[in-house]
């Protein structure tokens, strides 16, 4: 069993130090996977929490993949009930993502970058939009996204492929890449 899911049980025992490790190591990823899911800043919290709350609550009978790809899973699928049930969008650029580093002009060029990478992935058809959060942002496997979606792992790869190309293609038109 690979550490990860050493932390992930210690955590459902109840321990408070392996609590801690799993939400400081997970939480934003998370956060970004629903923002990118839902575009709704406003529901990232509780779609991170409820993410916690069921996963901790579960009875996890297999181990094949990352605890971070069962998280990803979990928080995905809340992502979306929880924009179906919003009806609305609001744009990515209004959001934050969190940021690591404490250098303030590092920091604003990582948030123009993001910025500007947000708005290539708000660009692209909800279906790209979809594999490509759960790839980079959920760091699923392609067959773990095939399960996700219940489509065809060809169509993922072709998906993921085509959302690549439209979001560098989207870049280099706006001058951030060459």
């Amino acid at each position: 069993m690979s550490s990860d899911w050493q932390t992930f049980e210690r955590a459902r025992a109840g321990e408070a130090t392996a609590w801690r490790e799993l939400v400081a190591s997970q939480q934003p990823r998370l956060i970004a996977l629903a923002l990118f899911v839902t575009g709704a800043p406003t529901l990232v919290d509780d779609i991170v929490q409820e993410t916690f709350v069921r996963a901790l609550q579960a009875k996890v009978t297999h181990r094949s993949g990352t605890v971070q790809s069962y998280l990803g899973t979990i928080a995905f699928r809340l992502a979306v009930k929880a924009d179906k049930a919003e009806k609305r969008q609001v744009g990515l650029s209004e959001a934050h993502l969190p940021a690591a580093d404490s250098d303030p002009l590092q920091r604003i060029l990582r948030e123009e970058r993001d910025c500007q990478v947000a708005h290539a992935i708000e660009e692209l058809s909800a279906e790209q939009r979809e594999v490509l959060v759960l790839r980079f942002y959920g760091e699923q496997s392609y067959e773990e996204i095939a399960r996700t979606l219940q489509v065809p792992l060809g169509t993922v790869k072709s998906r993921i492929f085509n959302a690549v190309k439209s979001c560098r293609e989207a870049l280099r038109r706006k001058g951030v890449l060459e």
